[in-house]
């Protein structure tokens, strides 16, 4: 049902359209409140530099988000999801050091996902000041954020289906206005030539500080990519014309009337309410409000996927993740609905008015680019495209994306810091994270099973030693179905020998597409023994509780297996035996033999734990039926341990 819901969702519909409209532009769409605010922030309008700053913003729209992001990154679609996780991998195989740009483009993502909502909240609230200067528009943003942050655990499926019509009405309301402020000077035209934003670019004294307010125009394609799966390529490619047009529009008349004001300071003014009807005023907040919260909620459910994914690709702790509806692609995140909300809270207090967020924003946006443009460069060498028009992309974008960068950076002292801040550390817990993970998994010893198939047969039939359970459980992480941790078999046969009717080995691996639940199952010992493999997509839910006992079914149903307890009065009445998980904790017992990089990463995997859910609870396990061992990774041996005994 989920997927042919989909499937009729991405192929080009009315719906489809829609839905694209409310979930993919939002963040794009809304630019227009505060891109030239940004640009011509209290300085003195010049007719020359209105037409090249326009330019400017309308190539970089073309440039960036329609030939980069709408033509040739859509088309790195992994199984129809899309998203900086998604891309990665898709070209993890080619080289190990990809992570570094898919978690700076993950973690960069989600800073901005804190920003979002406060800048767009806060410019559209700011129209308010039209009617009176002295309006305290801060505690209204805060408050109509905390409202949005608090809905998130009850799924926003609902909202969902109202986000497209309302959105429709956004674009409409934008066009019509900018093509009516056209009239006041049509020579605003002109900007569509390429000439005048080179012109700019090279002539004018503060060039970097326009470029990086210009980037403001472009800061949603990432997001237009992340939630490809929701709508499909189709959708978006075609609704993207009217978004593009309407936008467009809107730029040209918001310019339009700005050239009527050559030679004075605009102040605070901002052009995107000036350019309406006065009577229209009043509507054009309220539509604007409603934009910008559509806005920051696609922003923030988009940072749910991303964790999600982040959690099942091992770059981010097991946090809990919630399923407020049955609809494809709905979660929610309780922890980083909480830290998302404290980061727009934290750039609220810093900041406080929308115009000191322009120069925090577009900074932190502008490292995912970079890093989508690196991850793109691999897939299309995966895909064995021209070599020359690989390199072609790759200098075109760099360039692009370097430029803005460096204008970019005249941002950091100006509040570019704060979000560079809230990206690094949320870089720092994903790259510590997937890190660890592949130090301790360094540390794991592995053995042949077939050395032991004797031992545990044996062992199942001894009656001198207590039955642990009817069927035992292990879950292992060796990928290789003739070997097994050596800490699994210590477990079984030396810690405290635990006799089983059936021991099971249960592995899972997460596959590089979105989606899938497969398994195969190999009888290591027939009816004694017997390995699991789950093959899970990494946006799959992994409730191994669930999975193993609808495997277990099947194969009794087949009559692969027999689950039948062998006490002798319950056997009498064919009641199935009892099932234990062992769940084997991975511990260091010293960090001392790594070395110092190591030993950091390993003293804040140590932190993070305490925050994220236990090994059990990550994977979805019945915690009444969970053993849990600690085994240490690191035995410290006892070689250079001099001792003198006495007599």
């Amino acid at each position: 049902m989920g997927s042919h819901h989909t499937q009729h969702l991405n192929r080009l519909s009315g719906a489809g359209l829609l839905i694209s409209l409310g979930i993919i532009f939002g963040d794009i769409g809304t630019s227009p409140l505060y891109v030239f605010k940004a640009i011509f922030n209290n300085g003195i309008i010049d007719k020359d530099l209105v037409i090249g700053c326009v330019s400017c913003v309308l190539w970089t729209l073309t440039i960036q988000t329609t030939i980069k992001y709408v033509l040739i990154t859509l088309n790195a679609d992994n199984k129809g999801e899309g998203g900086i996780l998604s891309l990665y991998s898709l070209v993890r195989r080619k080289a190990k050091w990809l992570i570094i740009p898919a978690v700076v483009g993950a973690s960069t993502l989600l800073a901005d996902g804190m920003i979002t909502p406060a800048i767009t909240i806060s410019s559209a609230i700011e129209g308010l000041a039209i009617f009176n200067p002295d309006i305290p528009t801060v505690p209204i943003v805060i408050t109509i954020i905390s409202f949005l942050f608090l809905i998130q655990r009850f799924g926003t499926s609902i909202v969902g289906r109202v986000f497209g019509p309302l959105m429709l009405l956004w674009f409409s309301t934008i066009g019509i206005l900018g093509l009516n402020a056209l009239g006041q000077a049509p020579e605003i035209l002109m900007a569509i030539n390429p000439y005048y934003a080179f012109n700019t670019l090279l002539a004018h004294p503060d060039a970097l500080l326009i470029v990086g307010a210009v980037f403001l125009c472009t800061t949603g394609a990432e997001a237009l990519y992340s939630d490809m799966g929701h709508c499909g390529k189709a959708n978006i490619r075609v609704s993207w014309i009217l978004v593009k047009i309407t936008l467009m529009l809107n730029y040209l008349g918001q310019g339009a009337w700005l050239i009527t004001h050559t030679g004075k300071n605009i102040g605070d003014t901002n052009p995107f309410y000036s350019i309406m009807p006065s009577w229209f005023v009043v509507y054009g907040i309220g539509i604007a409000t409603i934009a910008a919260v559509i806005a920051s909620q696609a922003m923030i459910t988009g940072s749910f996927t991303l964790i999600a994914e982040g959690v099942r690709l091992n770059i981010w702790p097991k946090v809990a993740i919630r399923y407020p509806s049955n609809q494809k692609g709905q979660l929610y995140v309780p922890s980083i609905n909480m830290i998302l909300f404290v980061g727009c809270m934290l750039i609220i207090y810093v900041f406080e008015k929308s115009s000191n967020m322009e120069a925090a924003y577009g900074l932190a946006i502008n490292l995912t680019f970079l890093s989508t443009t690196i991850l793109m460069i691999y897939f299309m060498l995966r895909r064995r495209i021209n070599k020359i028009l690989i390199a072609l992309f790759g200098v075109i974008y760099f360039t692009i994306e370097i430029t803005f960068l460096i204008g970019n950076g005249a941002k950091i002292a100006h509040g570019g810091w704060l979000t560079l801040l809230l990206a690094a550390s949320i870089f720092l817990v994903m790259y510590a994270w997937f890190r660890a993970r592949k130090i301790k998994n360094e540390f794991v010893r592995f053995v042949h099973i077939q050395d032991y198939y004797s031992i545990i047969e044996e062992l199942s039939r001894d009656t001198s030693v207590p039955t642990f359970a009817s069927q035992l459980v292990y879950l292992t992480s060796a990928n290789n179905k003739r070997e097994i941790e050596a800490k699994i078999m210590y477990s079984i046969i030396n810690k405290k020998p635990k006799r089983a009717d059936v021991y099971w080995f249960v592995h899972v691996d997460v596959t590089d597409a979105p989606h899938g639940r497969e398994y195969v199952v190999e009888q290591l010992i027939p009816g004694k023994l017997i390995r699991i493999d789950f093959k899970l997509g990494f946006r799959e839910e992994q409730r191994i509780s669930l999975l193993f006992r609808k495997v277990v079914e099947e194969m009794v149903k087949n009559k692969e297996v027999d689950i039948i307890s062998q006490y002798d009065t319950l056997k009498k009445h064919n009641i199935p035996g009892d099932f234990n998980f062992v769940v084997l904790e991975k511990v260091f017992t010293k960090t001392t033999d790594l070395s110092w990089p190591n030993r950091i990463i390993m003293e804040i995997y140590r932190m993070l734990r305490r925050f994220s859910l236990s090994e059990e609870k990550g994977f979805g396990l019945d915690s009444s039926f969970v053993t849990l061992e600690r085994v240490p990774l690191n035995i410290p041996n006892t070689e250079n341990i001099q001792m003198h005994r006495i007599h």
